[in-house]
């Protein structure tokens, strides 16, 4: 247990990282000049480098353990990474930065889920991923608010230094708390990276990877990027209105992922609760396409449905991992978070050429209703897609 709370510690930590950037939009726009544009890849490096290190990330975690893998990366990437965040003096100096943090941060949630779908029940992954992103999911509320009023009282390159060191000592933690599962009989994971063309051959995960690369983009590409400059846009929020918005949608997003947990064993189906739980942010995200502007406390209201509709993760990790052979279960369970956050990657990229494509002066409102009708199309497909998957009921939990 000792070794979960340390990864968890890093998932925050990872959480953090991820969605930071729109509370400092505003400081990063005036101090280093970056735009809008600029800051779309920032933020789509961290995932795009957090996505490419997946493949690594598996293979290691089958050949190395957990321990191993997760502490080394963590500290070196993640660390090092931070610091040269604090230190940055141009847009480029926050990419790269963002970039190392992502590959520091790749392997944590992932050894986490390899050491539950190791170590226990297959019936019992959805709840304890679900849960474990609920507890980390604290460094998405910290993100927010905490984060700007922080940055307010001490500067953010102090707030993001001191965050470095935070994360060398975690990964620290990891090294000396982590106990590496054993290794499945007769398999040492020596196949190395052929392992995944093992994976593609499994016909019945194709379509479960459109909804897993799409249902969390919405609500963390909102939340981490144009949550921020749609409230300044609109609204001429401040940073502290921007931090008190993203909060709400912050903790909506952990207490969606408690809401998804046990609602597979509840209900006796995966498919159909992750179907209705996308159909759902799919109508939020288009309400918000069609009455962007219509009023801050609305807006909000709808922000945090989609903070909760969005959490589906763990479930559709859940639903994968039901068709994993045993030895494949870290190359398989990260291949599906490749696609995860390489989804979100694109996205960000992707909304970022959209933002800009679609901008009308003296019209702000424009942009932003092309942005989420862009996300709404995207779901579109997912779930279609989805609608094709073969269901996989977990078993009762006994003991």
């Amino acid at each position: 247990m000792a070794g979960i709370a340390a990864l968890t510690a890093a998932y925050v930590l990872s959480q953090f990282f991820r969605s930071f950037l729109a509370v400092l939009t505003p400081a990063l726009m005036a101090e280093l000049g970056a735009t809008k544009a600029d800051l779309s890849v920032a933020s789509g490096a961290w995932f795009i480098a957090f996505a490419l290190m997946q493949f690594v990330v598996g293979v290691s975690l089958d050949r190395f353990g957990p321990k191993r893998t997760a502490a080394v990366l963590l500290g070196i990437c993640g660390g090092g990474g931070a610091f040269l965040f604090a230190a940055a003096t141009t847009p480029w100096m926050v990419t790269f930065a963002m970039a190392l943090i992502g590959m520091g941060c790749a392997p944590v949630l992932m050894a986490s889920v390899f050491i539950f779908a190791r170590e226990f029940s297959p019936a019992r992954l959805a709840i304890l991923t679900s849960t474990l992103i609920g507890v980390g999911s604290a460094g998405n509320v910290f993100g927010t608010s905490p984060l700007a009023a922080a940055a307010e009282a001490f500067g953010w390159r102090w707030v993001i230094a001191a965050l470095g060191v935070l994360t060398i000592a975690v990964a620290l933690a990891i090294a000396v708390l982590v106990r590496d599962p054993a290794k499945p009989q007769g398999h040492d994971g020596s196949t190395g990276f052929a392992g995944y063309l093992e994976l593609f051959r499994l016909r019945v995960l194709w379509p479960l990877i459109p909804l897993t690369a799409i249902n969390y983009a919405p609500a963390v590409g909102i939340r981490g990027l144009w949550a921020g400059p749609y409230l300044a846009d609109v609204y001429g929020a401040s940073a502290l209105v921007i931090g008190q918005v993203t909060l709400f949608m912050a903790l909506a997003m952990v207490a969606g992922n408690f809401i998804y947990g046990p609602l597979d064993q509840i209900l006796r189906t995966r498919k159909w609760v992750a179907a209705t739980g996308n159909l759902l942010s799919l109508s939020a995200v288009l309400w918000l396409a069609f009455h962007a502007g219509g009023g801050i406390g609305a807006d909000t209201v709808v922000l945090v449905l989609i903070g909760i509709t969005g959490a589906s993760y763990g479930l559709l990790m859940a639903h994968a991992r039901a068709f994993l052979p045993a030895h494949l279960t870290g190359r398989g369970v990260t291949l599906m978070n490749f696609f995860s956050i390489g989804g979100v990657g694109a996205m960000q990229f992707a909304t970022g050429a959209v933002v800009t494509a679609s901008t009308v002066p003296g019209e702000p409102t424009a942009a932003y209703r092309t942005l989420f009708l862009f996300y709404a199309a995207m779901l579109v497909v997912a779930l279609v897609a989805y609608l094709s998957a073969k269901d996989a009921k977990p078993a009762a939990i006994r003991g």
